[in-house]
């Protein structure tokens, strides 16, 4: 399984930061055990730790945010039509932060809609979650910047809704969306979905990667089941 991060270990912690580079003191909290990667992967990339507690922003930055991006409308029909509209917002690149709901209404929801099995089931084809990620990646995948993704775990055993795990004990990036799928494919074996659900902990992290970038643009994709 991933690393844990919690929101308490980060907030009494500061670095310097670098543009898409990122320092993370690890040692405050537990890294338990790990599925093993199956491939060497892209240089480790780390986050720094807020400045400030999570969810503070400075008005001046805010303020600077809303100036600086259009809104974008949530009405159409195919992909094609969302990337357009991206584009014509001026997002012409971002970064992409992934968030992966992992309590136990997964299990109810697929005895519902997905033949009687947990939507994290592994199998020989792509489950929901799988689907999702697939299909977002296409969308998305050419806006990211740097193709580096921050890739979070919640509401499983060993977070429930008080923290996040990252993808890596590490907190190395996914190095584009095929490796998201291989690596989230490597870690469901090995956790034990739990609850309740709590999205506050994924957000305060995307809160924290984005003040640490400086305000760069990044899109926070949540996978739930509901």
């Amino acid at each position: 399984m991933g690393g844990i991060i919690s929101k308490r270990s980060t907030t009494s912690q500061s670095s310097s930061v670098a543009s898409n580079s990122y320092s993370w003191d690890s040692h405050r909290y537990a890294q338990p055990s790990y599925a093993p990667s199956s491939q060497d992967y892209a240089p480790e990339q780390r986050y720094a730790p807020p400045y400030h507690s999570y969810g503070s922003y400075a008005p001046e930055s805010k303020r600077r945010l809303e100036r600086k991006f259009s809104k974008i409308d949530d009405n159409y029909n195919s992909l094609e039509q969302v990337t357009d509209a991206l584009a014509r917002a001026g997002l012409e690149s971002s970064n992409l932060i992934v968030g992966i709901d992992f309590t136990k209404s997964n299990e109810w929801t697929g005895a519902r809609s997905f033949h009687r099995r947990s939507l994290h089931h592994i199998g020989d084809e792509q489950n929901p979650y799988e689907q999702a990620i697939s299909i977002i990646g296409k969308t998305l995948s050419s806006f990211d910047e740097d193709n580096l993704i921050p890739c979070f775990g919640f509401g499983d055993a060993s977070t429930h809704d008080q923290e996040v795990f990252s993808f890596y004990p590490d907190e190395t990036f996914c190095n584009g969306f095929e490796e998201v799928l291989r690596r989230y494919r490597e870690l469901v074996p090995n956790l034990k979905l739990a609850g309740p659900t709590s999205f506050a902990p994924i957000i305060e992290m995307a809160i924290t990667i984005v003040e640490q970038s400086g305000g760069q643009y990044h899109v926070l994709l949540i996978i739930a089941d509901g």
